[in-house]
């Protein structure tokens, strides 16, 4: 990004709200990940209009976000607003977001008679071929996904599959869930009798380790992860 700061702008119930924020982070909000808010945000004041240098009343905030807390409300209008994008920084967001869904899709995509990977290049191709748009916003996995229907007219490709057998001890099951359904499709899940938590959870193959890392973060190691199939 050429820029050092954008504006976030977020417009409801009659008012304007906006901050500074830096690009790089607030793209990764977007994208449903944690940032450092001290470093997302530039400057700790929310504006009705950050060009004249008008702030917003703290009863506005009230009112819309429930909140008069800069760092939670900068983050909500982030989340739920726009970013003010030059051309150029869009072009260029847009075009790094496409590179990293061709590296995800070669990287768990396969030719479903070969069961070979696919290169890059021929993926790409098939995306333009497809005419493919990118969402500057949205996530790589989410895109890949959508995207790889698309192109299955115009290539064999399908996302190979991995399923996990979880257990999760009773002091992180009761909290895990959430995490787990946004990791891949939960296809089964019971309560053990001493509180802990079994699920089996289907993910596209590549993240497999991805996916064990974060959950072993979660429950600092205790939880047992066992990998039933790839496909």
């Amino acid at each position: 990004m050429t820029s050092k700061y954008v504006i976030a702008r977020y417009e409801a119930k009659g008012h304007r709200f906006e901050v500074l924020v830096n690009p790089d982070l607030a793209l990764k909000v977007k994208e449903g990940e944690e940032v450092n808010v001290n470093e997302l945000l530039v400057g700790d004041i929310v504006y009705k209009d950050a060009r004249k240098g008008l702030k917003a009343s703290p009863e506005a905030l009230r009112e819309v976000f429930g909140t008069d807390d800069i760092e939670k409300v900068a983050v909500e209008i982030v989340r739920r607003g726009e970013l003010q994008l030059t051309a150029e920084q869009r072009r260029a967001i847009i075009e790094a977001k496409k590179r990293r869904i061709i590296n995800f899709i070669s990287k768990n995509a396969i030719d479903p008679k070969t069961k070979l990977p696919i290169p890059p290049k021929r993926i790409e191709l098939a995306m333009e071929q497809a005419r493919v748009t990118i969402d500057p916003y949205r996530s790589v996995e989410a895109q890949a996904q959508e995207i790889v229907s698309k192109i299955a007219r115009i290539i064999p490709i399908k996302i190979a599959r991995a399923l996990l057998s979880i257990i999760v001890p009773p002091q992180y099951s009761g909290r895990i869930y959430k995490l787990l359904s946004g990791l891949g499709d939960i296809k089964k899940s019971r309560w053990r009798s001493d509180g802990s938590l079994e699920v089996e959870l289907e993910i596209p193959a590549g993240l497999q380790d991805e996916v064990i890392d974060k959950i072993n973060k979660f429950t600092k190691g205790s939880a047992s992860v066992k990998v039933l199939y790839v496909r």
